[in-house]
């Protein structure tokens, strides 16, 4: 799908409260939307992208992620990486269009619409499940495949998901005729509405439990330990996420799983602070080397690297190492290594230490100078003294 700007998608400013949001999708959802234009491809693919723009501009966290990063899932849009468990930008695609449309309580404004998906469409989805991931610096600075551990609800292998025991079937609801849904017609001067809800008795199943399975109570799910691959991209930060598509919760009975949403964080580090795409390194250095200069080594997140402190420099200075800070997550650049000065003053010193230190004391060169002459001149004249 194309990457257009989602507020010129939904023809709203960006200044554009939430209601100004929710009523423009409205009405562009229900102009373009696949029911009222059979056939054109080019109206479900505007539905669709209507429908990415609304699913992000709604929800204050991704407007706010995107507002600063725009499209790139991985600096906070948070959306499902390409092939489940790789990174990549966010997936929007028809079905996530219509499930947002039928959720949103619009499905009624149609007149005479009809339910998209047929016998049992309505089942109920199983919940996402959330994993913080704490990483380091190091592993930030290069992207790292980690295998998590995740209890979830997995389908039943004793009744292959269908939550009825050995040798028994689910029967089709009496109440939706195995639709999952129940429509109720309401006639006005304005014309027909249909209102479509979840069959109240076999909760979107489309069918009925008779017999339910012994090892899951009829849920169709059991609770498992498994291990799921993923594959973090370089330059994330504390609050970005990926979601894995379909790997939370298994619905019940047969139902679609949820995702497995996995929340970025950052482990402190022994030398280093984060700014942005930047790391700090506090490097303390010695009297003798603030004043000749020296050529040190220090840690960087790969490796250690030679760094020259020329002559007088002084505490409080940011020396800067380019390029051996974080990639931007966008994969354009790399930040720098900020390494700020600090004095080491000896608490005690030795007789000939001191001895060095007064004879240094009596220069010029080593007195420090500042304004208090001209200060107290100014003083004097003010009061004519």
């Amino acid at each position: 799908m194309s990457k257009h700007d989602y507020y010129e998608i939904l023809g709203v400013s960006r200044g554009a409260s939430q209601d100004d949001v929710k009523k423009a999708y409205r009405k562009l959802a229900m102009q373009y939307h696949p029911d009222r234009n059979k056939g054109d491809a080019a109206a479900e693919e505007k539905f669709t992208e209507v429908g990415e723009a609304y699913a992000v501009l709604s929800d204050p966290d991704k407007r706010a992620r995107y507002d600063r990063f725009g499209h790139s899932m991985g600096q906070g849009m948070g959306g499902r990486p390409s092939g489940g468990g790789g990174h990549g930008s966010f997936e929007f695609d028809l079905s996530d269009a219509l499930r947002q449309f039928m959720e949103g309580g619009m499905f009624g404004e149609f007149f005479g619409q009809q339910q998209r998906g047929g016998r049992g469409s309505a089942r109920v989805r199983g919940n996402d499940i959330q994993i913080k991931l704490p990483l380091t610096l190091e592993e930030v600075s290069e992207g790292v495949r980690k295998t998590l551990k995740v209890k979830r609800l997995r389908p039943c292998d004793a009744c292959k998901g269908t939550g009825s025991a050995a040798g028994s079937s689910a029967t089709e609801c009496p109440t939706c005729r195995g639709q999952g849904q129940v429509r109720q017609v309401s006639r006005t001067i304005l014309g027909q509405f249909v209102n479509v809800q979840t069959c109240p008795q076999c909760h979107g199943d489309g069918k009925i439990v008779a017999n339910p399975c012994t090892t899951c109570s009829g849920e169709g799910r059991v609770r498992k330990e498994e291990t799921v691959h993923v594959d973090i991209p370089a330059g994330v930060s504390a609050g970005h996420y990926l979601s894995l598509r379909g790997e939370g919760n298994a619905g019940p009975r047969g139902g679609p799983a949820g995702d497995l949403i996995v929340i970025i964080d950052e482990k402190e580090h022994e030398y280093f602070e984060r700014d942005g795409d930047h790391v700090i390194y506090k490097l303390t250095i010695s009297i003798p080397q603030m004043l000749l200069g020296d050529s040190v080594e220090v840690p960087t997140l790969s490796g250690r690297a030679k760094l020259k402190l020329e002559p007088g420099t002084g505490p409080g200075k940011i020396l800067r190492m380019r390029g051996k800070g974080l990639p931007a997550v966008n994969g354009y650049g790399r930040g720098d290594q900020l390494v700020e000065i600090q004095l080491h003053v000896p608490k005690k010193l030795s007789s000939q230490e001191r001895e060095m230190i007064e004879k240094l004391n009596l220069s010029e060169n080593f007195r420090a100078t500042g304004n208090e002459k001209g200060f107290f001149e100014r003083m004097r004249e003010a009061f004519g003294q």
